[in-house]
């Protein structure tokens, strides 16, 4: 019988304590270490640090507690979703991408994968099922869409590409394993930023994979080996530390997000909004079927990029930063990167202020003139 996902966080906080003896440390503790006293044959101790670390080992099983699956941990989001692609593809395979997630995945396969004769096709996340999965060797999916939160049927898209053969990749980065179970909706692999909400803390970039296939597994974890990575075990540390905080403050972020968005999208300085969690959004109806909560992430468009920067910059409880998911809410006008959205739509990622007071801050920095 699968756990829930509070279930799953309720025993994460538990974790460490079923390994501890009597008058072990309860928290975490790092070890830096690169070397290990290693006499005679190495077999079956820890060797070097690039293949076994501790505190590493610590934070990969408590996400593949959260996962519900085998995980890897990698230096950053694109560092898991690299080590995906260069493991299991070679020359002459075609992938599918998400035509309006995260950039940095296309610059990649733009970039290095087709030098490898690894060809790639995109499709909007909306309508992503459209078209079929025939000739793909990897499908892979973002849902919500980073930056625009559109949503494409997981269950739906991994099933039929499934029948085409191609393995199914998902970034659940935008919901983290307590918001939305792509494993559990049928994707082979899973990858994701924890930079974001899993550490929580804006000061640690690491990102891990999760699958229940061991062939994937295994050869992700040969090629972190040989190709060298891996996060420090100062990054793990701090991720592992952030991990147990993950349900209060995902919780508190999500319930804020809920709260904000239809008082935002009545706002009269506010031109659209995007946000999973209003009934009238074109994804309400997947998204209460897929996810276990909304998410904390809003989209916003403003009349102009001047509004756009005004409201960011003038709000007193505002981060104007790239990345999101910290405990501060945060705020950018993601055309300055190229994405597809008008000049004036900002990508809000609500923190963990009380409710009322955020609400506040955000109100007077749209009514700024």
């Amino acid at each position: 019988m699968k756990k829930s996902p509070e279930k799953r966080a309720a025993e994460a906080a538990h974790l460490r304590q079923r390994e501890l003896a009597k008058g072990d440390p309860v928290a975490l503790p790092l070890t830096m270490a690169s070397m290990y006293h290693l006499p005679g044959d190495p077999t079956g101790v820890r060797q070097y640090g690039r293949f076994d670390n501790p505190t590493r080992e610590a934070v990969e099983k408590l996400l593949g507690h959260l996962e519900d699956a085998e995980a890897l941990a990698f230096p950053s989001g694109m560092g898991a979703i690299s080590a995906v692609f260069f493991s299991l593809l070679k020359a002459g395979d075609r992938i599918l991408l998400p035509s309006d997630g995260y950039y940095t995945t296309r610059v990649l396969a733009e970039r290095f994968l087709n030098k490898l004769g690894v060809t790639h096709d995109l499709r909007p996340t909306a309508s992503f099922g459209e078209g079929g999965f025939g000739g793909y060797r990897l499908v892979f999916i973002e849902t919500p869409s980073n930056p625009g939160l559109d949503i494409c049927d997981i269950a739906a898209v991994a099933s039929e590409a499934h029948a085409a053969g191609a393995v199914v990749l998902a970034d659940n980065t935008t919901m983290t394993p307590l918001g939305q179970r792509p494993l559990d909706l049928g994707a082979d692999v899973v990858v994701a930023a924890d930079t974001k909400a899993p550490n929580g803390h804006s000061d640690a970039l690491f990102g891990h994979v999760a699958s229940h296939d061991a062939e994937i597994m295994k050869a992700v974890a040969e090629w972190r080996k040989l190709s060298g990575a891996i996060p420090g075990p100062f990054e793990a540390w701090l991720v592992h530390r952030g991990l147990e905080t993950l349900e209060v403050r995902f919780d508190r972020m999500c319930s804020t997000a809920e709260l904000l968005a239809p008082r935002l999208a009545a706002h009269p300085a506010v031109k659209a909004l995007r946000y999973p969690g209003l009934d009238g959004d074109p994804s309400h109806n997947l998204a209460r079927a897929q996810m276990e909560r909304f998410g904390f992430m809003i989209g916003l468009t403003l009349k102009s990029e001047a509004a756009a920067e005004r409201f960011i910059n003038g709000c007193a409880l505002l981060q104007p930063a790239t990345s999101f998911g910290g405990i501060h809410s945060s705020a950018e006008r993601r055309a300055r990167w190229g994405d597809a959205v008008e000049p004036g739509f900002v990508r809000l990622s609500v923190g963990c202020e009380p409710a009322e007071d955020l609400w506040e801050a955000l109100q007077a920095a749209l009514e700024k003139r």
